[in-house]
Order: C-alpha cells, then structure tokens, then sequence
C-alpha cells in the first residue's frame, strides 16, 4: 500500500497525473468535497450531522472530517492506496491525517506537488476558458484563486518539507514529462518498503530450517535470536556466559539481553529487502518491542506465518534432534522439552491472537516433508510482495 497527497495550483494538471495514479496503482482518489457530497447523498449520521452544520451556514468541522475520512479508508482497505487531493489543507489537518494514519497502522509516504509558476498557471486556465465555458476562468478570478492557494497551503508545504516527505516537481513540463517523475518517485516509494515476516511456530517445528532457505530465495536478512545468542556463546564473551547459564534452567532469556542484540542486528542490515524473524516475538511485551523498533524504521509487520504441528510430533523431533549435533541445550530431558513447549504455549499463543486481530495470521501444516512446508510459505511470502505495491 502506498498513501500520496498530490498538490498543485489550479491550472498544474493535478486531475491528468491523478488519473493516471489511480489507474497505475489501483489507488482510491480521496476529495473531502467528494466524500462529503457522497455521506450526504446517502443521508449517513456524518451526513446528516454535516447537512445541519451547512444549513446554519457553517463550515464543516475536521471533527466530522475526520470521522468521514477514516470510514472511507477501512471501507476500501483493500485497494492499493490511496490518493489524497487537497488535503490537507490546513497544518491542524496535517496532524489529524497523521494521527489517522498512526490508527490505521499506515502512513502517508509522500506529498508531491505539482508546481507551476503563476503567469503560466493564468495562460492555462485562460486557455481552457476559451473551450470550457466556465466562468471562473478570467484572469482577475483566476489570480485570486492563485493567490489564495498559496496563502493556505504554504504552511502545509513547508511541514512536510520539516517531515522530509515534501517532493516538488516542475509542473511546466509536458504531461509525460511530469508523468515520468511522478512514476520515478513512487517506485522509489515502493523501493524502500521491506518485506518483514514473523515465523510462529512450537519449537521443533522447522522454523530455523525453513527460514532459512526462504531468506536465501527471497533476499530477506534471517534474525534468529537463538542464533544471535549462540554467537555470543561461540565468542567466549561475558554476555555468552550468562546466556549459557539461563539456557541451563531451560528459561527465555531476558529481553534486557536479546533486544539490544535485535537491534545491532537490523541497524547493520543496510541494503535487504526485509527480514525474516524467527524466535522472536516470543511474548506480548516483546511484540510491542518489536512494532516500535520496526516502526522507528519506517516498516513493519508484513506477512505472519504460524507452523502448525501435533505435540506427539514436536516432542518425537525434538527427542531426535537431542541425538545429533544440532541439538539445544534445553532438547537435553524430556523435562525441559516439555517445559519449553508448555512456555511457548502460555506466552507465545497470546501473541499470535494479538496479530489476529490486526493481521491476517496465515497457518501452515508444518507436518507435510520440508519441501511440501517450504512451497505453500513461499507462495505467502509472494503473495507479501505483491502486496507491497
């Protein structure tokens, strides 16, 4: 999904590039005027309520605004953005559409405008009035809307060009011209969204063995906690040594420990095209931990598989895997085996029901052969990147 706000003087195409975004990438054209018009048409509460506000002469209010905005983009979630025209139109509405956009778990990714110097802009609009027939396009009327264009959406500019999501393009180009900008800087956009999977799943599962192969097919940088704990273990180092004693006691080590590991890790992870966590989050605190680092690097959450395998079957693999040189130190007794499961169970569990519900949480069966498993979590992750745009 991709979020723009496409700016412009009467007169800079805005309605010929929006067009061609809508139909280019499937994005929902977001007017407050025409999404206005429609709740009052179909006589909603917002409708109603705004119909009242109009009838005593008054504008309406960014409460309602809001109100309206919002239903409108959960009632096309599914479309591959959207496309906001003239809004906002005040800082005060800037915020709101950032706060909006921080519920409904998105952003606005840029702000493109369309600039056009003013004499060019008043030969336009003159030009079309010849054709149209319209009587706002004179001169004098044309300059005032100039005029009053600048004076309110100044302010609007210049606080996404503080945000850095501000992007002019020379609107005295021709349409193709301006097109092919448009169309550079949203692949640009789409460029820096990385494809971040989470790989639930009971220990003995497969999530190490399939994570792996599926960050080498896709590109994606492999984070296992498991792994980044039993470097520091290789490595001889004091942390090593204190994970090596919680591992002993078959307990979780401690987020004071892992999260800093986490996050050496996807600071220094600078060109991938997203990560494939695996052993974390393990709880509730842990996902939280999580959106926010992800958040902090404009990303998060794309795609959540759950490995799905009976208990019979996870505690005969992990009794094998006990036997070989693969084996953890908590596969060492049937004891904390059972522990380890029983932990994952009464922590973990509540985690994947919290993705539930903002997540679509995709089970596989993880007792078909590798290859079965393997297949059916690469068509997801495809199905991850497709979305993306």
């Amino acid at each position: 999904m991709i979020n723009i706000a496409l700016f412009g003087p009467p007169g800079a195409g805005k309605g010929t590039q929006s067009a061609f975004l809508i139909e280019k990438y499937d994005l929902f054209y977001i007017s407050t005027g025409d999404i206005l018009r429609k709740e009052l048409a179909e006589e909603t509460r917002l409708g109603l309520e705004a119909k009242s506000i109009i009838a005593a002469g008054k504008l309406v209010s960014d409460e309602i605004i809001v109100q309206i905005l919002e239903k409108t983009i959960k009632e096309n979630s599914q479309s591959g953005g959207f496309l906001f025209d003239g809004f906002p139109r005040t800082t005060i509405q800037a915020y709101i559409l950032e706060g909006l956009m921080t519920k409904l778990n998105t952003s606005l990714n840029c702000l493109i405008s369309i600039e056009v110097p003013e004499d060019e802009s008043v030969a336009r609009l003159v030009n079309r009035g010849l054709t149209s027939g319209r009587s706002d396009d004179n001169e004098l009327i044309i300059r005032n809307r100039l005029k009053e264009y600048e004076e309110k959406t100044l302010p609007v500019l210049n606080y996404y060009k503080e945000k850095g999501n501000y992007i002019a393009i020379d609107g005295h180009q021709g349409i193709a011209e301006v097109t092919a900008q448009i169309e550079e800087i949203i692949n640009k956009e789409f460029s820096k969204k990385l494809m971040n999977v989470v790989i639930f799943g009971y220990p003995g599962c497969g999530r190490g063995s399939l994570g792996m192969e599926l960050s080498k097919k896709y590109g994606l940088e492999y984070i296992s906690t498991g792994r980044m704990l039993e470097e520091e273990i290789s490595a001889g180092t004091d942390l090593g040594k204190k994970i090596t004693q919680i591992y002993e006691t078959g307990e979780l080590v401690p987020d004071e420990i892992v999260v800093p590991l986490l996050i050496r890790k996807i600071k220094n992870s600078k060109t991938v095209k997203g990560f494939i966590f695996k052993g974390f989050p393990r709880t509730l605190v842990q996902s939280y931990i999580l959106d926010g680092i992800l958040m902090k690097h404009n990303t998060s959450i794309r795609k959540i598989i759950d490995i799905q395998v009976s208990t019979l079957e996870l505690i005969a693999r992990l009794d094998r895997r006990s036997k070989t040189s693969h084996c953890k130190p908590y596969d060492t007794s049937t004891e904390k085996i059972v522990r380890r499961l029983k932990e994952h169970e009464d922590k973990t569990i509540p985690v994947i029901d919290k993705y539930k519900e903002i997540h679509d949480v995709v089970i596989v069966n993880g007792e078909a052969p590798f290859e079965v498993v393997f297949e059916r979590m690469a068509v997801e992750i495809e199905k991850g990147f497709k979305n993306l745009r």
